[in-house]
């Protein structure tokens, strides 16, 4: 892990750097925005931006917007009034930490902000075969095809070939193609010079070169717009790039992994996707399976998702009953992992006592009382998924019927916020929204005029 450290407090920035550096990281530092700006432009990546709270974190902010360079910031400083802090975090900064540091907090932002970890949790057979077959091609140089649906951990694993290649100590750098618009695109992966366009205020160095050494991710490669797949297959195959604006080729020496959550070779067919480049990506394919097809990872992922969620809520450690987990494996999990990870964070927060039970499992197309463990009622409705509505009104949901989606959102938003007895932070976790979202959406409910009594007490 890379963390970059703007500002300079003297031996407490030190001190910081120390933990960080004791925790595995690789610690960079430099006086001020304009600087870090310049580092990371040229290529010099980080994973997380330490930002000393006096230095005009939204124009920093802003800086890395406008070059599409995503890290997390993480505001720190000495004896900093909670109104300061509040404002670095409405300025973009993700967390506070304050100086001195302490040690586990330090150590618990970093891991929380990252999230890096090296192995893959499982309990599969068709998971070990998927991980026998990634550690035994990870120490070749060969390019990799992952494949599946999203959300069955393909840039987990992608991750894992990293860590077990000769490249591991190099850096691995992920570009998701589907979240790039198209004429961005070229830009990212192959960096500018200043003025080779509108907007492209200074130099910047793109991901094959800020990977050199390493590996490069490229995610959801089905969709990059078909006009630069050929630039891409040059790439890949002379082992060099031109920057945009550039007046000379660079070379680069990397790995090139790839995920699809489509059927390439049907893209291949309707004409969407290169047939050369196809083959070039696909010298190794490994496919990973859906997580209804591999049941037995569902305790030890459940059981992962419980003691993290747990630790970063400040909760105590809880287990997970047999009729919790007879649920979980009679879904069919059309959003894999990533929906189960979402599901028991919920179920940590939702929990009573020290078991998380089936009432806290709650599923898609079910509520708080339709989780309940409890029989079926005369007059039940059926719910269009496998999950069994228990107990439902079909009145209720007609009742919405009239009414404004503002209306309903603030109704949904201000009873959540009852049920977490004022907590914001759970609160926003249970939404699926951030909390500084949730926090304008309160300010605007309490400028309004109307009397609510459940509005006037937040």
């Amino acid at each position: 892990m890379r963390l970059l450290i703007v500002g300079d407090l003297s031996g407490q920035i030190g001190a910081a750097s120390k933990i960080a550096r004791d925790r595995g990281a690789k610690v960079s530092q430099v006086s001020n925005i304009e600087d870090a700006y310049r580092m990371l432009c040229d290529g010099q990546g980080a994973d997380i931006i330490m930002v000393e709270v006096h230095q005009d974190i939204a124009k920093f902010a802003a800086m890395l917007r406008d070059e599409r360079i995503t890290v997390p910031l993480v505001a720190c400083g000495i004896e900093v009034d909670a109104k300061t802090a509040a404002n670095a975090i409405r300025a973009g900064a993700k967390e506070y930490v304050p100086l001195p540091p302490d040690e586990e907090l330090i150590a618990a932002v970093l891991a929380a902000i990252s999230e890096e970890t090296h192995s893959v949790i499982h309990g599969s057979d068709a998971m070990r075969r998927a991980l026998s077959m990634a550690e035994q091609i990870a120490p070749s140089d060969a390019s990799v095809l992952i494949t599946g649906e999203s959300g069955t951990g393909k840039e987990v694993v992608a991750r894992y070939i990293h860590k077990k290649s000769s490249r591991a100590s190099k850096p691995f750098i992920a570009v998701n193609c589907a979240a790039i618009p198209g004429n961005l695109m070229e830009s990212e992966l192959f960096g500018h010079e200043k003025g080779a366009f509108t907007g492209a205020l200074s130099r910047r160095i793109g991901k094959f070169e800020e990977a050199n050494g390493g590996t490069l991710l490229l995610d959801e490669i089905s969709e990059m717009d078909i006009g630069l797949q050929a630039k891409l297959l040059r790439a890949i195959q002379e082992r060099e790039i031109d920057r945009v604006g550039g007046a000379k080729p660079i070379k680069v020496n990397i790995r090139i992994l790839a995920t699809s959550n489509r059927d390439l070779e049907a893209e291949v067919r309707k004409g969407g996707f290169r047939e050369d480049l196809y083959f070039r990506l696909n010298v190794i394919s490994l496919p990973l399976p859906s997580l209804k097809d591999r049941l037995d990872d569902i305790p030890p992922l459940a059981e992962y998702f419980i003691d993290k969620y747990s630790k970063a809520n400040g909760l105590p450690g809880r287990k997970l009953s047999p009729e919790a987990l007879v649920k979980l494996r009679a879904h069919q999990w059309p959003g894999n992992v990533r929906e189960l990870e979402n599901i028991m964070h919920r179920a940590v927060l939702m929990a009573q006592g020290n078991v998380i039970d089936a009432a806290a499992i709650i599923l898609p197309n079910s509520s708080t009382q339709q989780a309940a463990s409890s029989p079926s009622q005369p007059g039940s409705v059926a719910a269009p998924a496998p999950v069994q509505t228990v107990g439902a009104k079909e009145p209720k949901r007609n009742e919405m019927v009239g009414r404004t989606v503002e209306d309903v959102e603030k109704e949904l938003i201000l009873d959540t916020l009852d049920h977490c007895l004022g907590n914001r932070t759970q609160a926003a976790q249970i939404l699926g929204i951030s909390i500084r979202t949730l926090r304008n959406k309160l300010n605007q409910y309490s400028d309004t005029t109307a009397p609510n009594k459940k509005s006037g007490s937040y």
